[in-house]
């Protein structure tokens, strides 16, 4: 068994809860780090969405035909800085026989023919923002050691979108809210530094742990969500589990004083750190379900949320809303004039929590943990009364204002309802988002899909991915009455994934633009699996320590770079032929000799075994590390939880 040439976490301080003398002793150790940077918290009252004057260009909903005017003003910043960053990446991988650098700087006058890079993060809970975050530490050149040898930072510095969904939804959105910080930086700080951001040990049942940042007892804690989301109610707008379910997420996400209650996804654009260009663009997706609908159409809308805008490309619908003005009473695409615009509906917790309403199931389980005599009683009326509400059809909704009132009546759903209700993003099997991706105004050339979903069950090992996301979207392109022009790679079954070892790999699609009936991104599929920790852990495990947080973000890391280029010492070349390739077919670019090879090695040559495969039981790549898992403790209710959720919502995430 190999061993990993560089541990990307080496240079981290690992906080232990119940730690031992010597843990208590790194922790005495560790360097404070300089004062967080935070979004701006623009809400004018905190939680409760408020009314105010409307801007003088009065708020408006557009058509999904073009990007908006904001995007599009945007998007030459981020492809000119994206350059720099990519020539470095590009040189460094060391593609033989071809002068990446020279390539780069005959078309940067273009930023067109270069590269369009986009990355999509999987739901799956924490597992997915673990297993995602080790994936984009890879990618980012700030991570320790991450642009020596066999590693592939910078990825993210080249990369002009980053999609998340459900738990790869928390990585994002906690990232940028966070000022685009890095997972280097979270994992080196301290909760006397940075309080309960990404401190998993205690559970949402819990709260975060006292310290010198967070001073609630966990009564305090259920007292204040539950005092946020009544005063949102009390200002006449509806609420669900979501409302309570985004508000406890926000304490473990957003550094800020009670979750960042006044936080918005849509202050992302007035960062600085987005504004300039050196970050990508966010966006987080949330699936549109009707109340009272069960399981999710296969004609389900997709919703994606950006900093500028909410909205959607479906023919359906096909039109996007201005983020910051979300809770006005929109009708027919407009604010009336005498209506007043309202402020604060997008909270940064609530978007989150909207594209992960399936862990909603974590709230509706507080009567069975050991934490039922901390939970006020006023809390547990709140979330009884919400499900007497909904019913239990509804307890996975999140329950919008709806800003597409009136507009376009003969094709959108929802123009009838004032209520637009949307659930957690994978529950159309779509767990990567990928949709926003794959829109032909976007121009993607590639996208890196991390895959964190959990496919397969007993009696193969549970928890692994088989390409179950990839084979949905690619169905979903395939039906004319929604496709709007997208063109996706032909995927094989799920069968065959696991009998090839497309699931246990990176694997390429789409190489061939030959055989496409349009233009497409290559999609570069990166299937969480094991190298050094068995990172397949329930969906439902509500707590982890820092040092299984920490395995499983290492072993994200290894996914990515397959061990440093320890299991294929040609990889990172490889990543570089698949980043080039759209644009040497664009500017008519032989392609290099030892991308061909590349394409040959990891390129899905479109071999099939449908066959029932052995149980998939995969084992570590490299050394596997040995940690004290804090999910254990949480194994009654992880059991509850599942049986709570429907077999075949469970089942894709």
């Amino acid at each position: 068994m190999a061993t990993a040439a560089t541990n990307f976490l080496a240079a981290s301080v690992v906080v232990v809860r119940n730690s031992t003398v010597e843990e208590v002793g790194a922790e005495a150790l560790a360097v404070p780090l300089t004062p967080w940077k935070r979004a701006t918290p623009e809400a004018p009252n905190n939680y409760i969405p408020t009314e105010v004057d409307c801007p003088s260009t009065r708020p408006t909903i557009r058509s999904a035909a073009s990007l908006s005017n904001e995007e599009l003003a945007w998007l030459p910043i981020r492809r000119n800085n994206t350059v720099r960053a990519m020539r470095d990446l590009l040189t460094r991988v060391n593609i033989a026989g071809f002068d990446a650098g020279a390539y780069l700087d005959t078309h940067s006058s273009n930023a067109s023919n270069l590269p369009n890079i986009g990355i999509a993060a999987s739901g799956g809970g924490y597992r997915a923002l673990m297993n995602g975050a080790g994936n984009i530490a890879a990618f980012d050149s700030r991570t320790a050691n991450s642009t020596g040898a066999g590693h592939l930072g910078g990825l993210l510095q080249s990369a002009t979108y980053l999609a998340g969904l459900s738990g790869g939804g928390w990585l994002v959105g906690s990232l940028y809210v966070n000022n685009f910080t890095s997972v280097q930086r979270i994992i080196d700080t301290t909760p006397d530094t940075s309080g309960s951001l990404w401190q998993f040990g205690n559970s949402i049942f819990e709260g975060p742990a006292t310290g010198k940042i967070q001073l609630l007892s966990s009564a305090q804690y259920y007292s204040n969500v539950y005092a946020a989301v009544s005063a949102k109610a009390n200002a006449g707008f509806n609420t669900t589990i979501t409302d309570y379910w985004g508000r406890a997420l926000s304490y473990q996400l957003v550094n800020a004083t009670d979750g960042g209650p006044a936080y918005t996804f849509s202050s992302i654009a007035d960062d600085s750190e987005f504004t300039s260009g050196s970050a990508p663009m966010p966006i987080l997706i949330a699936d549109g379900r009707a109340l009272g609908e069960l399981l999710i159409p296969s004609n389900t809308t997709v919703f994606e949320f950006n900093p500028w805008e909410m909205g959607t490309f479906d023919p359906t619908t096909f039109a996007f809303a201005p983020l910051r003005y979300t809770g006005s009473n929109f009708s027919a695409g407009v604010v009336p004039d005498n209506v007043k615009c309202v402020r604060g509906y997008d909270n940064a917790g609530y978007v989150m929590g909207t594209s992960s309403t399936l862990f909603n199931q974590f709230f509706l389980q507080i009567n069975g943990t050991n934490t039922t005599t901390k939970v006020p009683q006023a809390l547990i009326s709140g979330i009884t009364s919400v499900l007497k509400d909904v019913g239990q059809a509804g307890d996975d909704i999140a329950d919008w204002v709806n800003p597409f009132y009136h507009y376009n009546n003969a094709t959108n759903l929802n123009a009838q309802s004032r209520r637009l209700t949307l659930v957690d993003g994978g529950e159309d099997l779509q767990n990567i988002p990928l949709h926003p991706l794959i829109q032909p105004i976007r121009n993607v050339d590639v996208i890196f899909a991390i895959d964190s979903s959990a496919d397969t069950v007993a009696p193969a090992a549970a928890g692994w991915p088989n390409g179950t996301s990839l084979v949905a979207t690619y169905q979903r392109s395939l039906n004319a009455s929604l496709q709007n022009g997208t063109v996706f790679p032909t995927i094989p079954d799920t069968n065959t994934f696991v009998n090839l070892g497309l699931n246990n790999r990176p694997t390429f699609f789409g190489c061939d633009l030959a055989n496409m009936t349009g233009q497409t991104p290559l999609i570069v599929y990166l299937p969480n699996s094991p190298y050094v920790y068995k990172s397949n852990v329930s969906t439902f495990d509500p707590a982890y320590n820092n040092t299984e947080r920490d395995a499983i973000i290492q072993n994200g890391y290894d996914v990515a770079t397959q061990g440093n280029g320890t299991r294929d010492a040609q990889w990172p070349a490889c990543v570089g032929c698949a980043i080039l390739s759209r644009s040497l077919n664009r500017t008519n670019t032989p392609l290099p000799a030892v991308c061909t090879q590349c394409f040959q090695r990891y390129c899905w040559d479109g071999t099939v075994n449908s066959t029932a495969p052995t149980p998939y039981n995969p084992k570590p790549v490299l050394t596997e590390i040995n940690v004290r898992s804090g999910a254990a403790r949480f194994d009654a209710t992880g059991l509850a939880l599942v049986a709570a959720v429907s077999a075949v919502v469970a089942l894709i995430m």
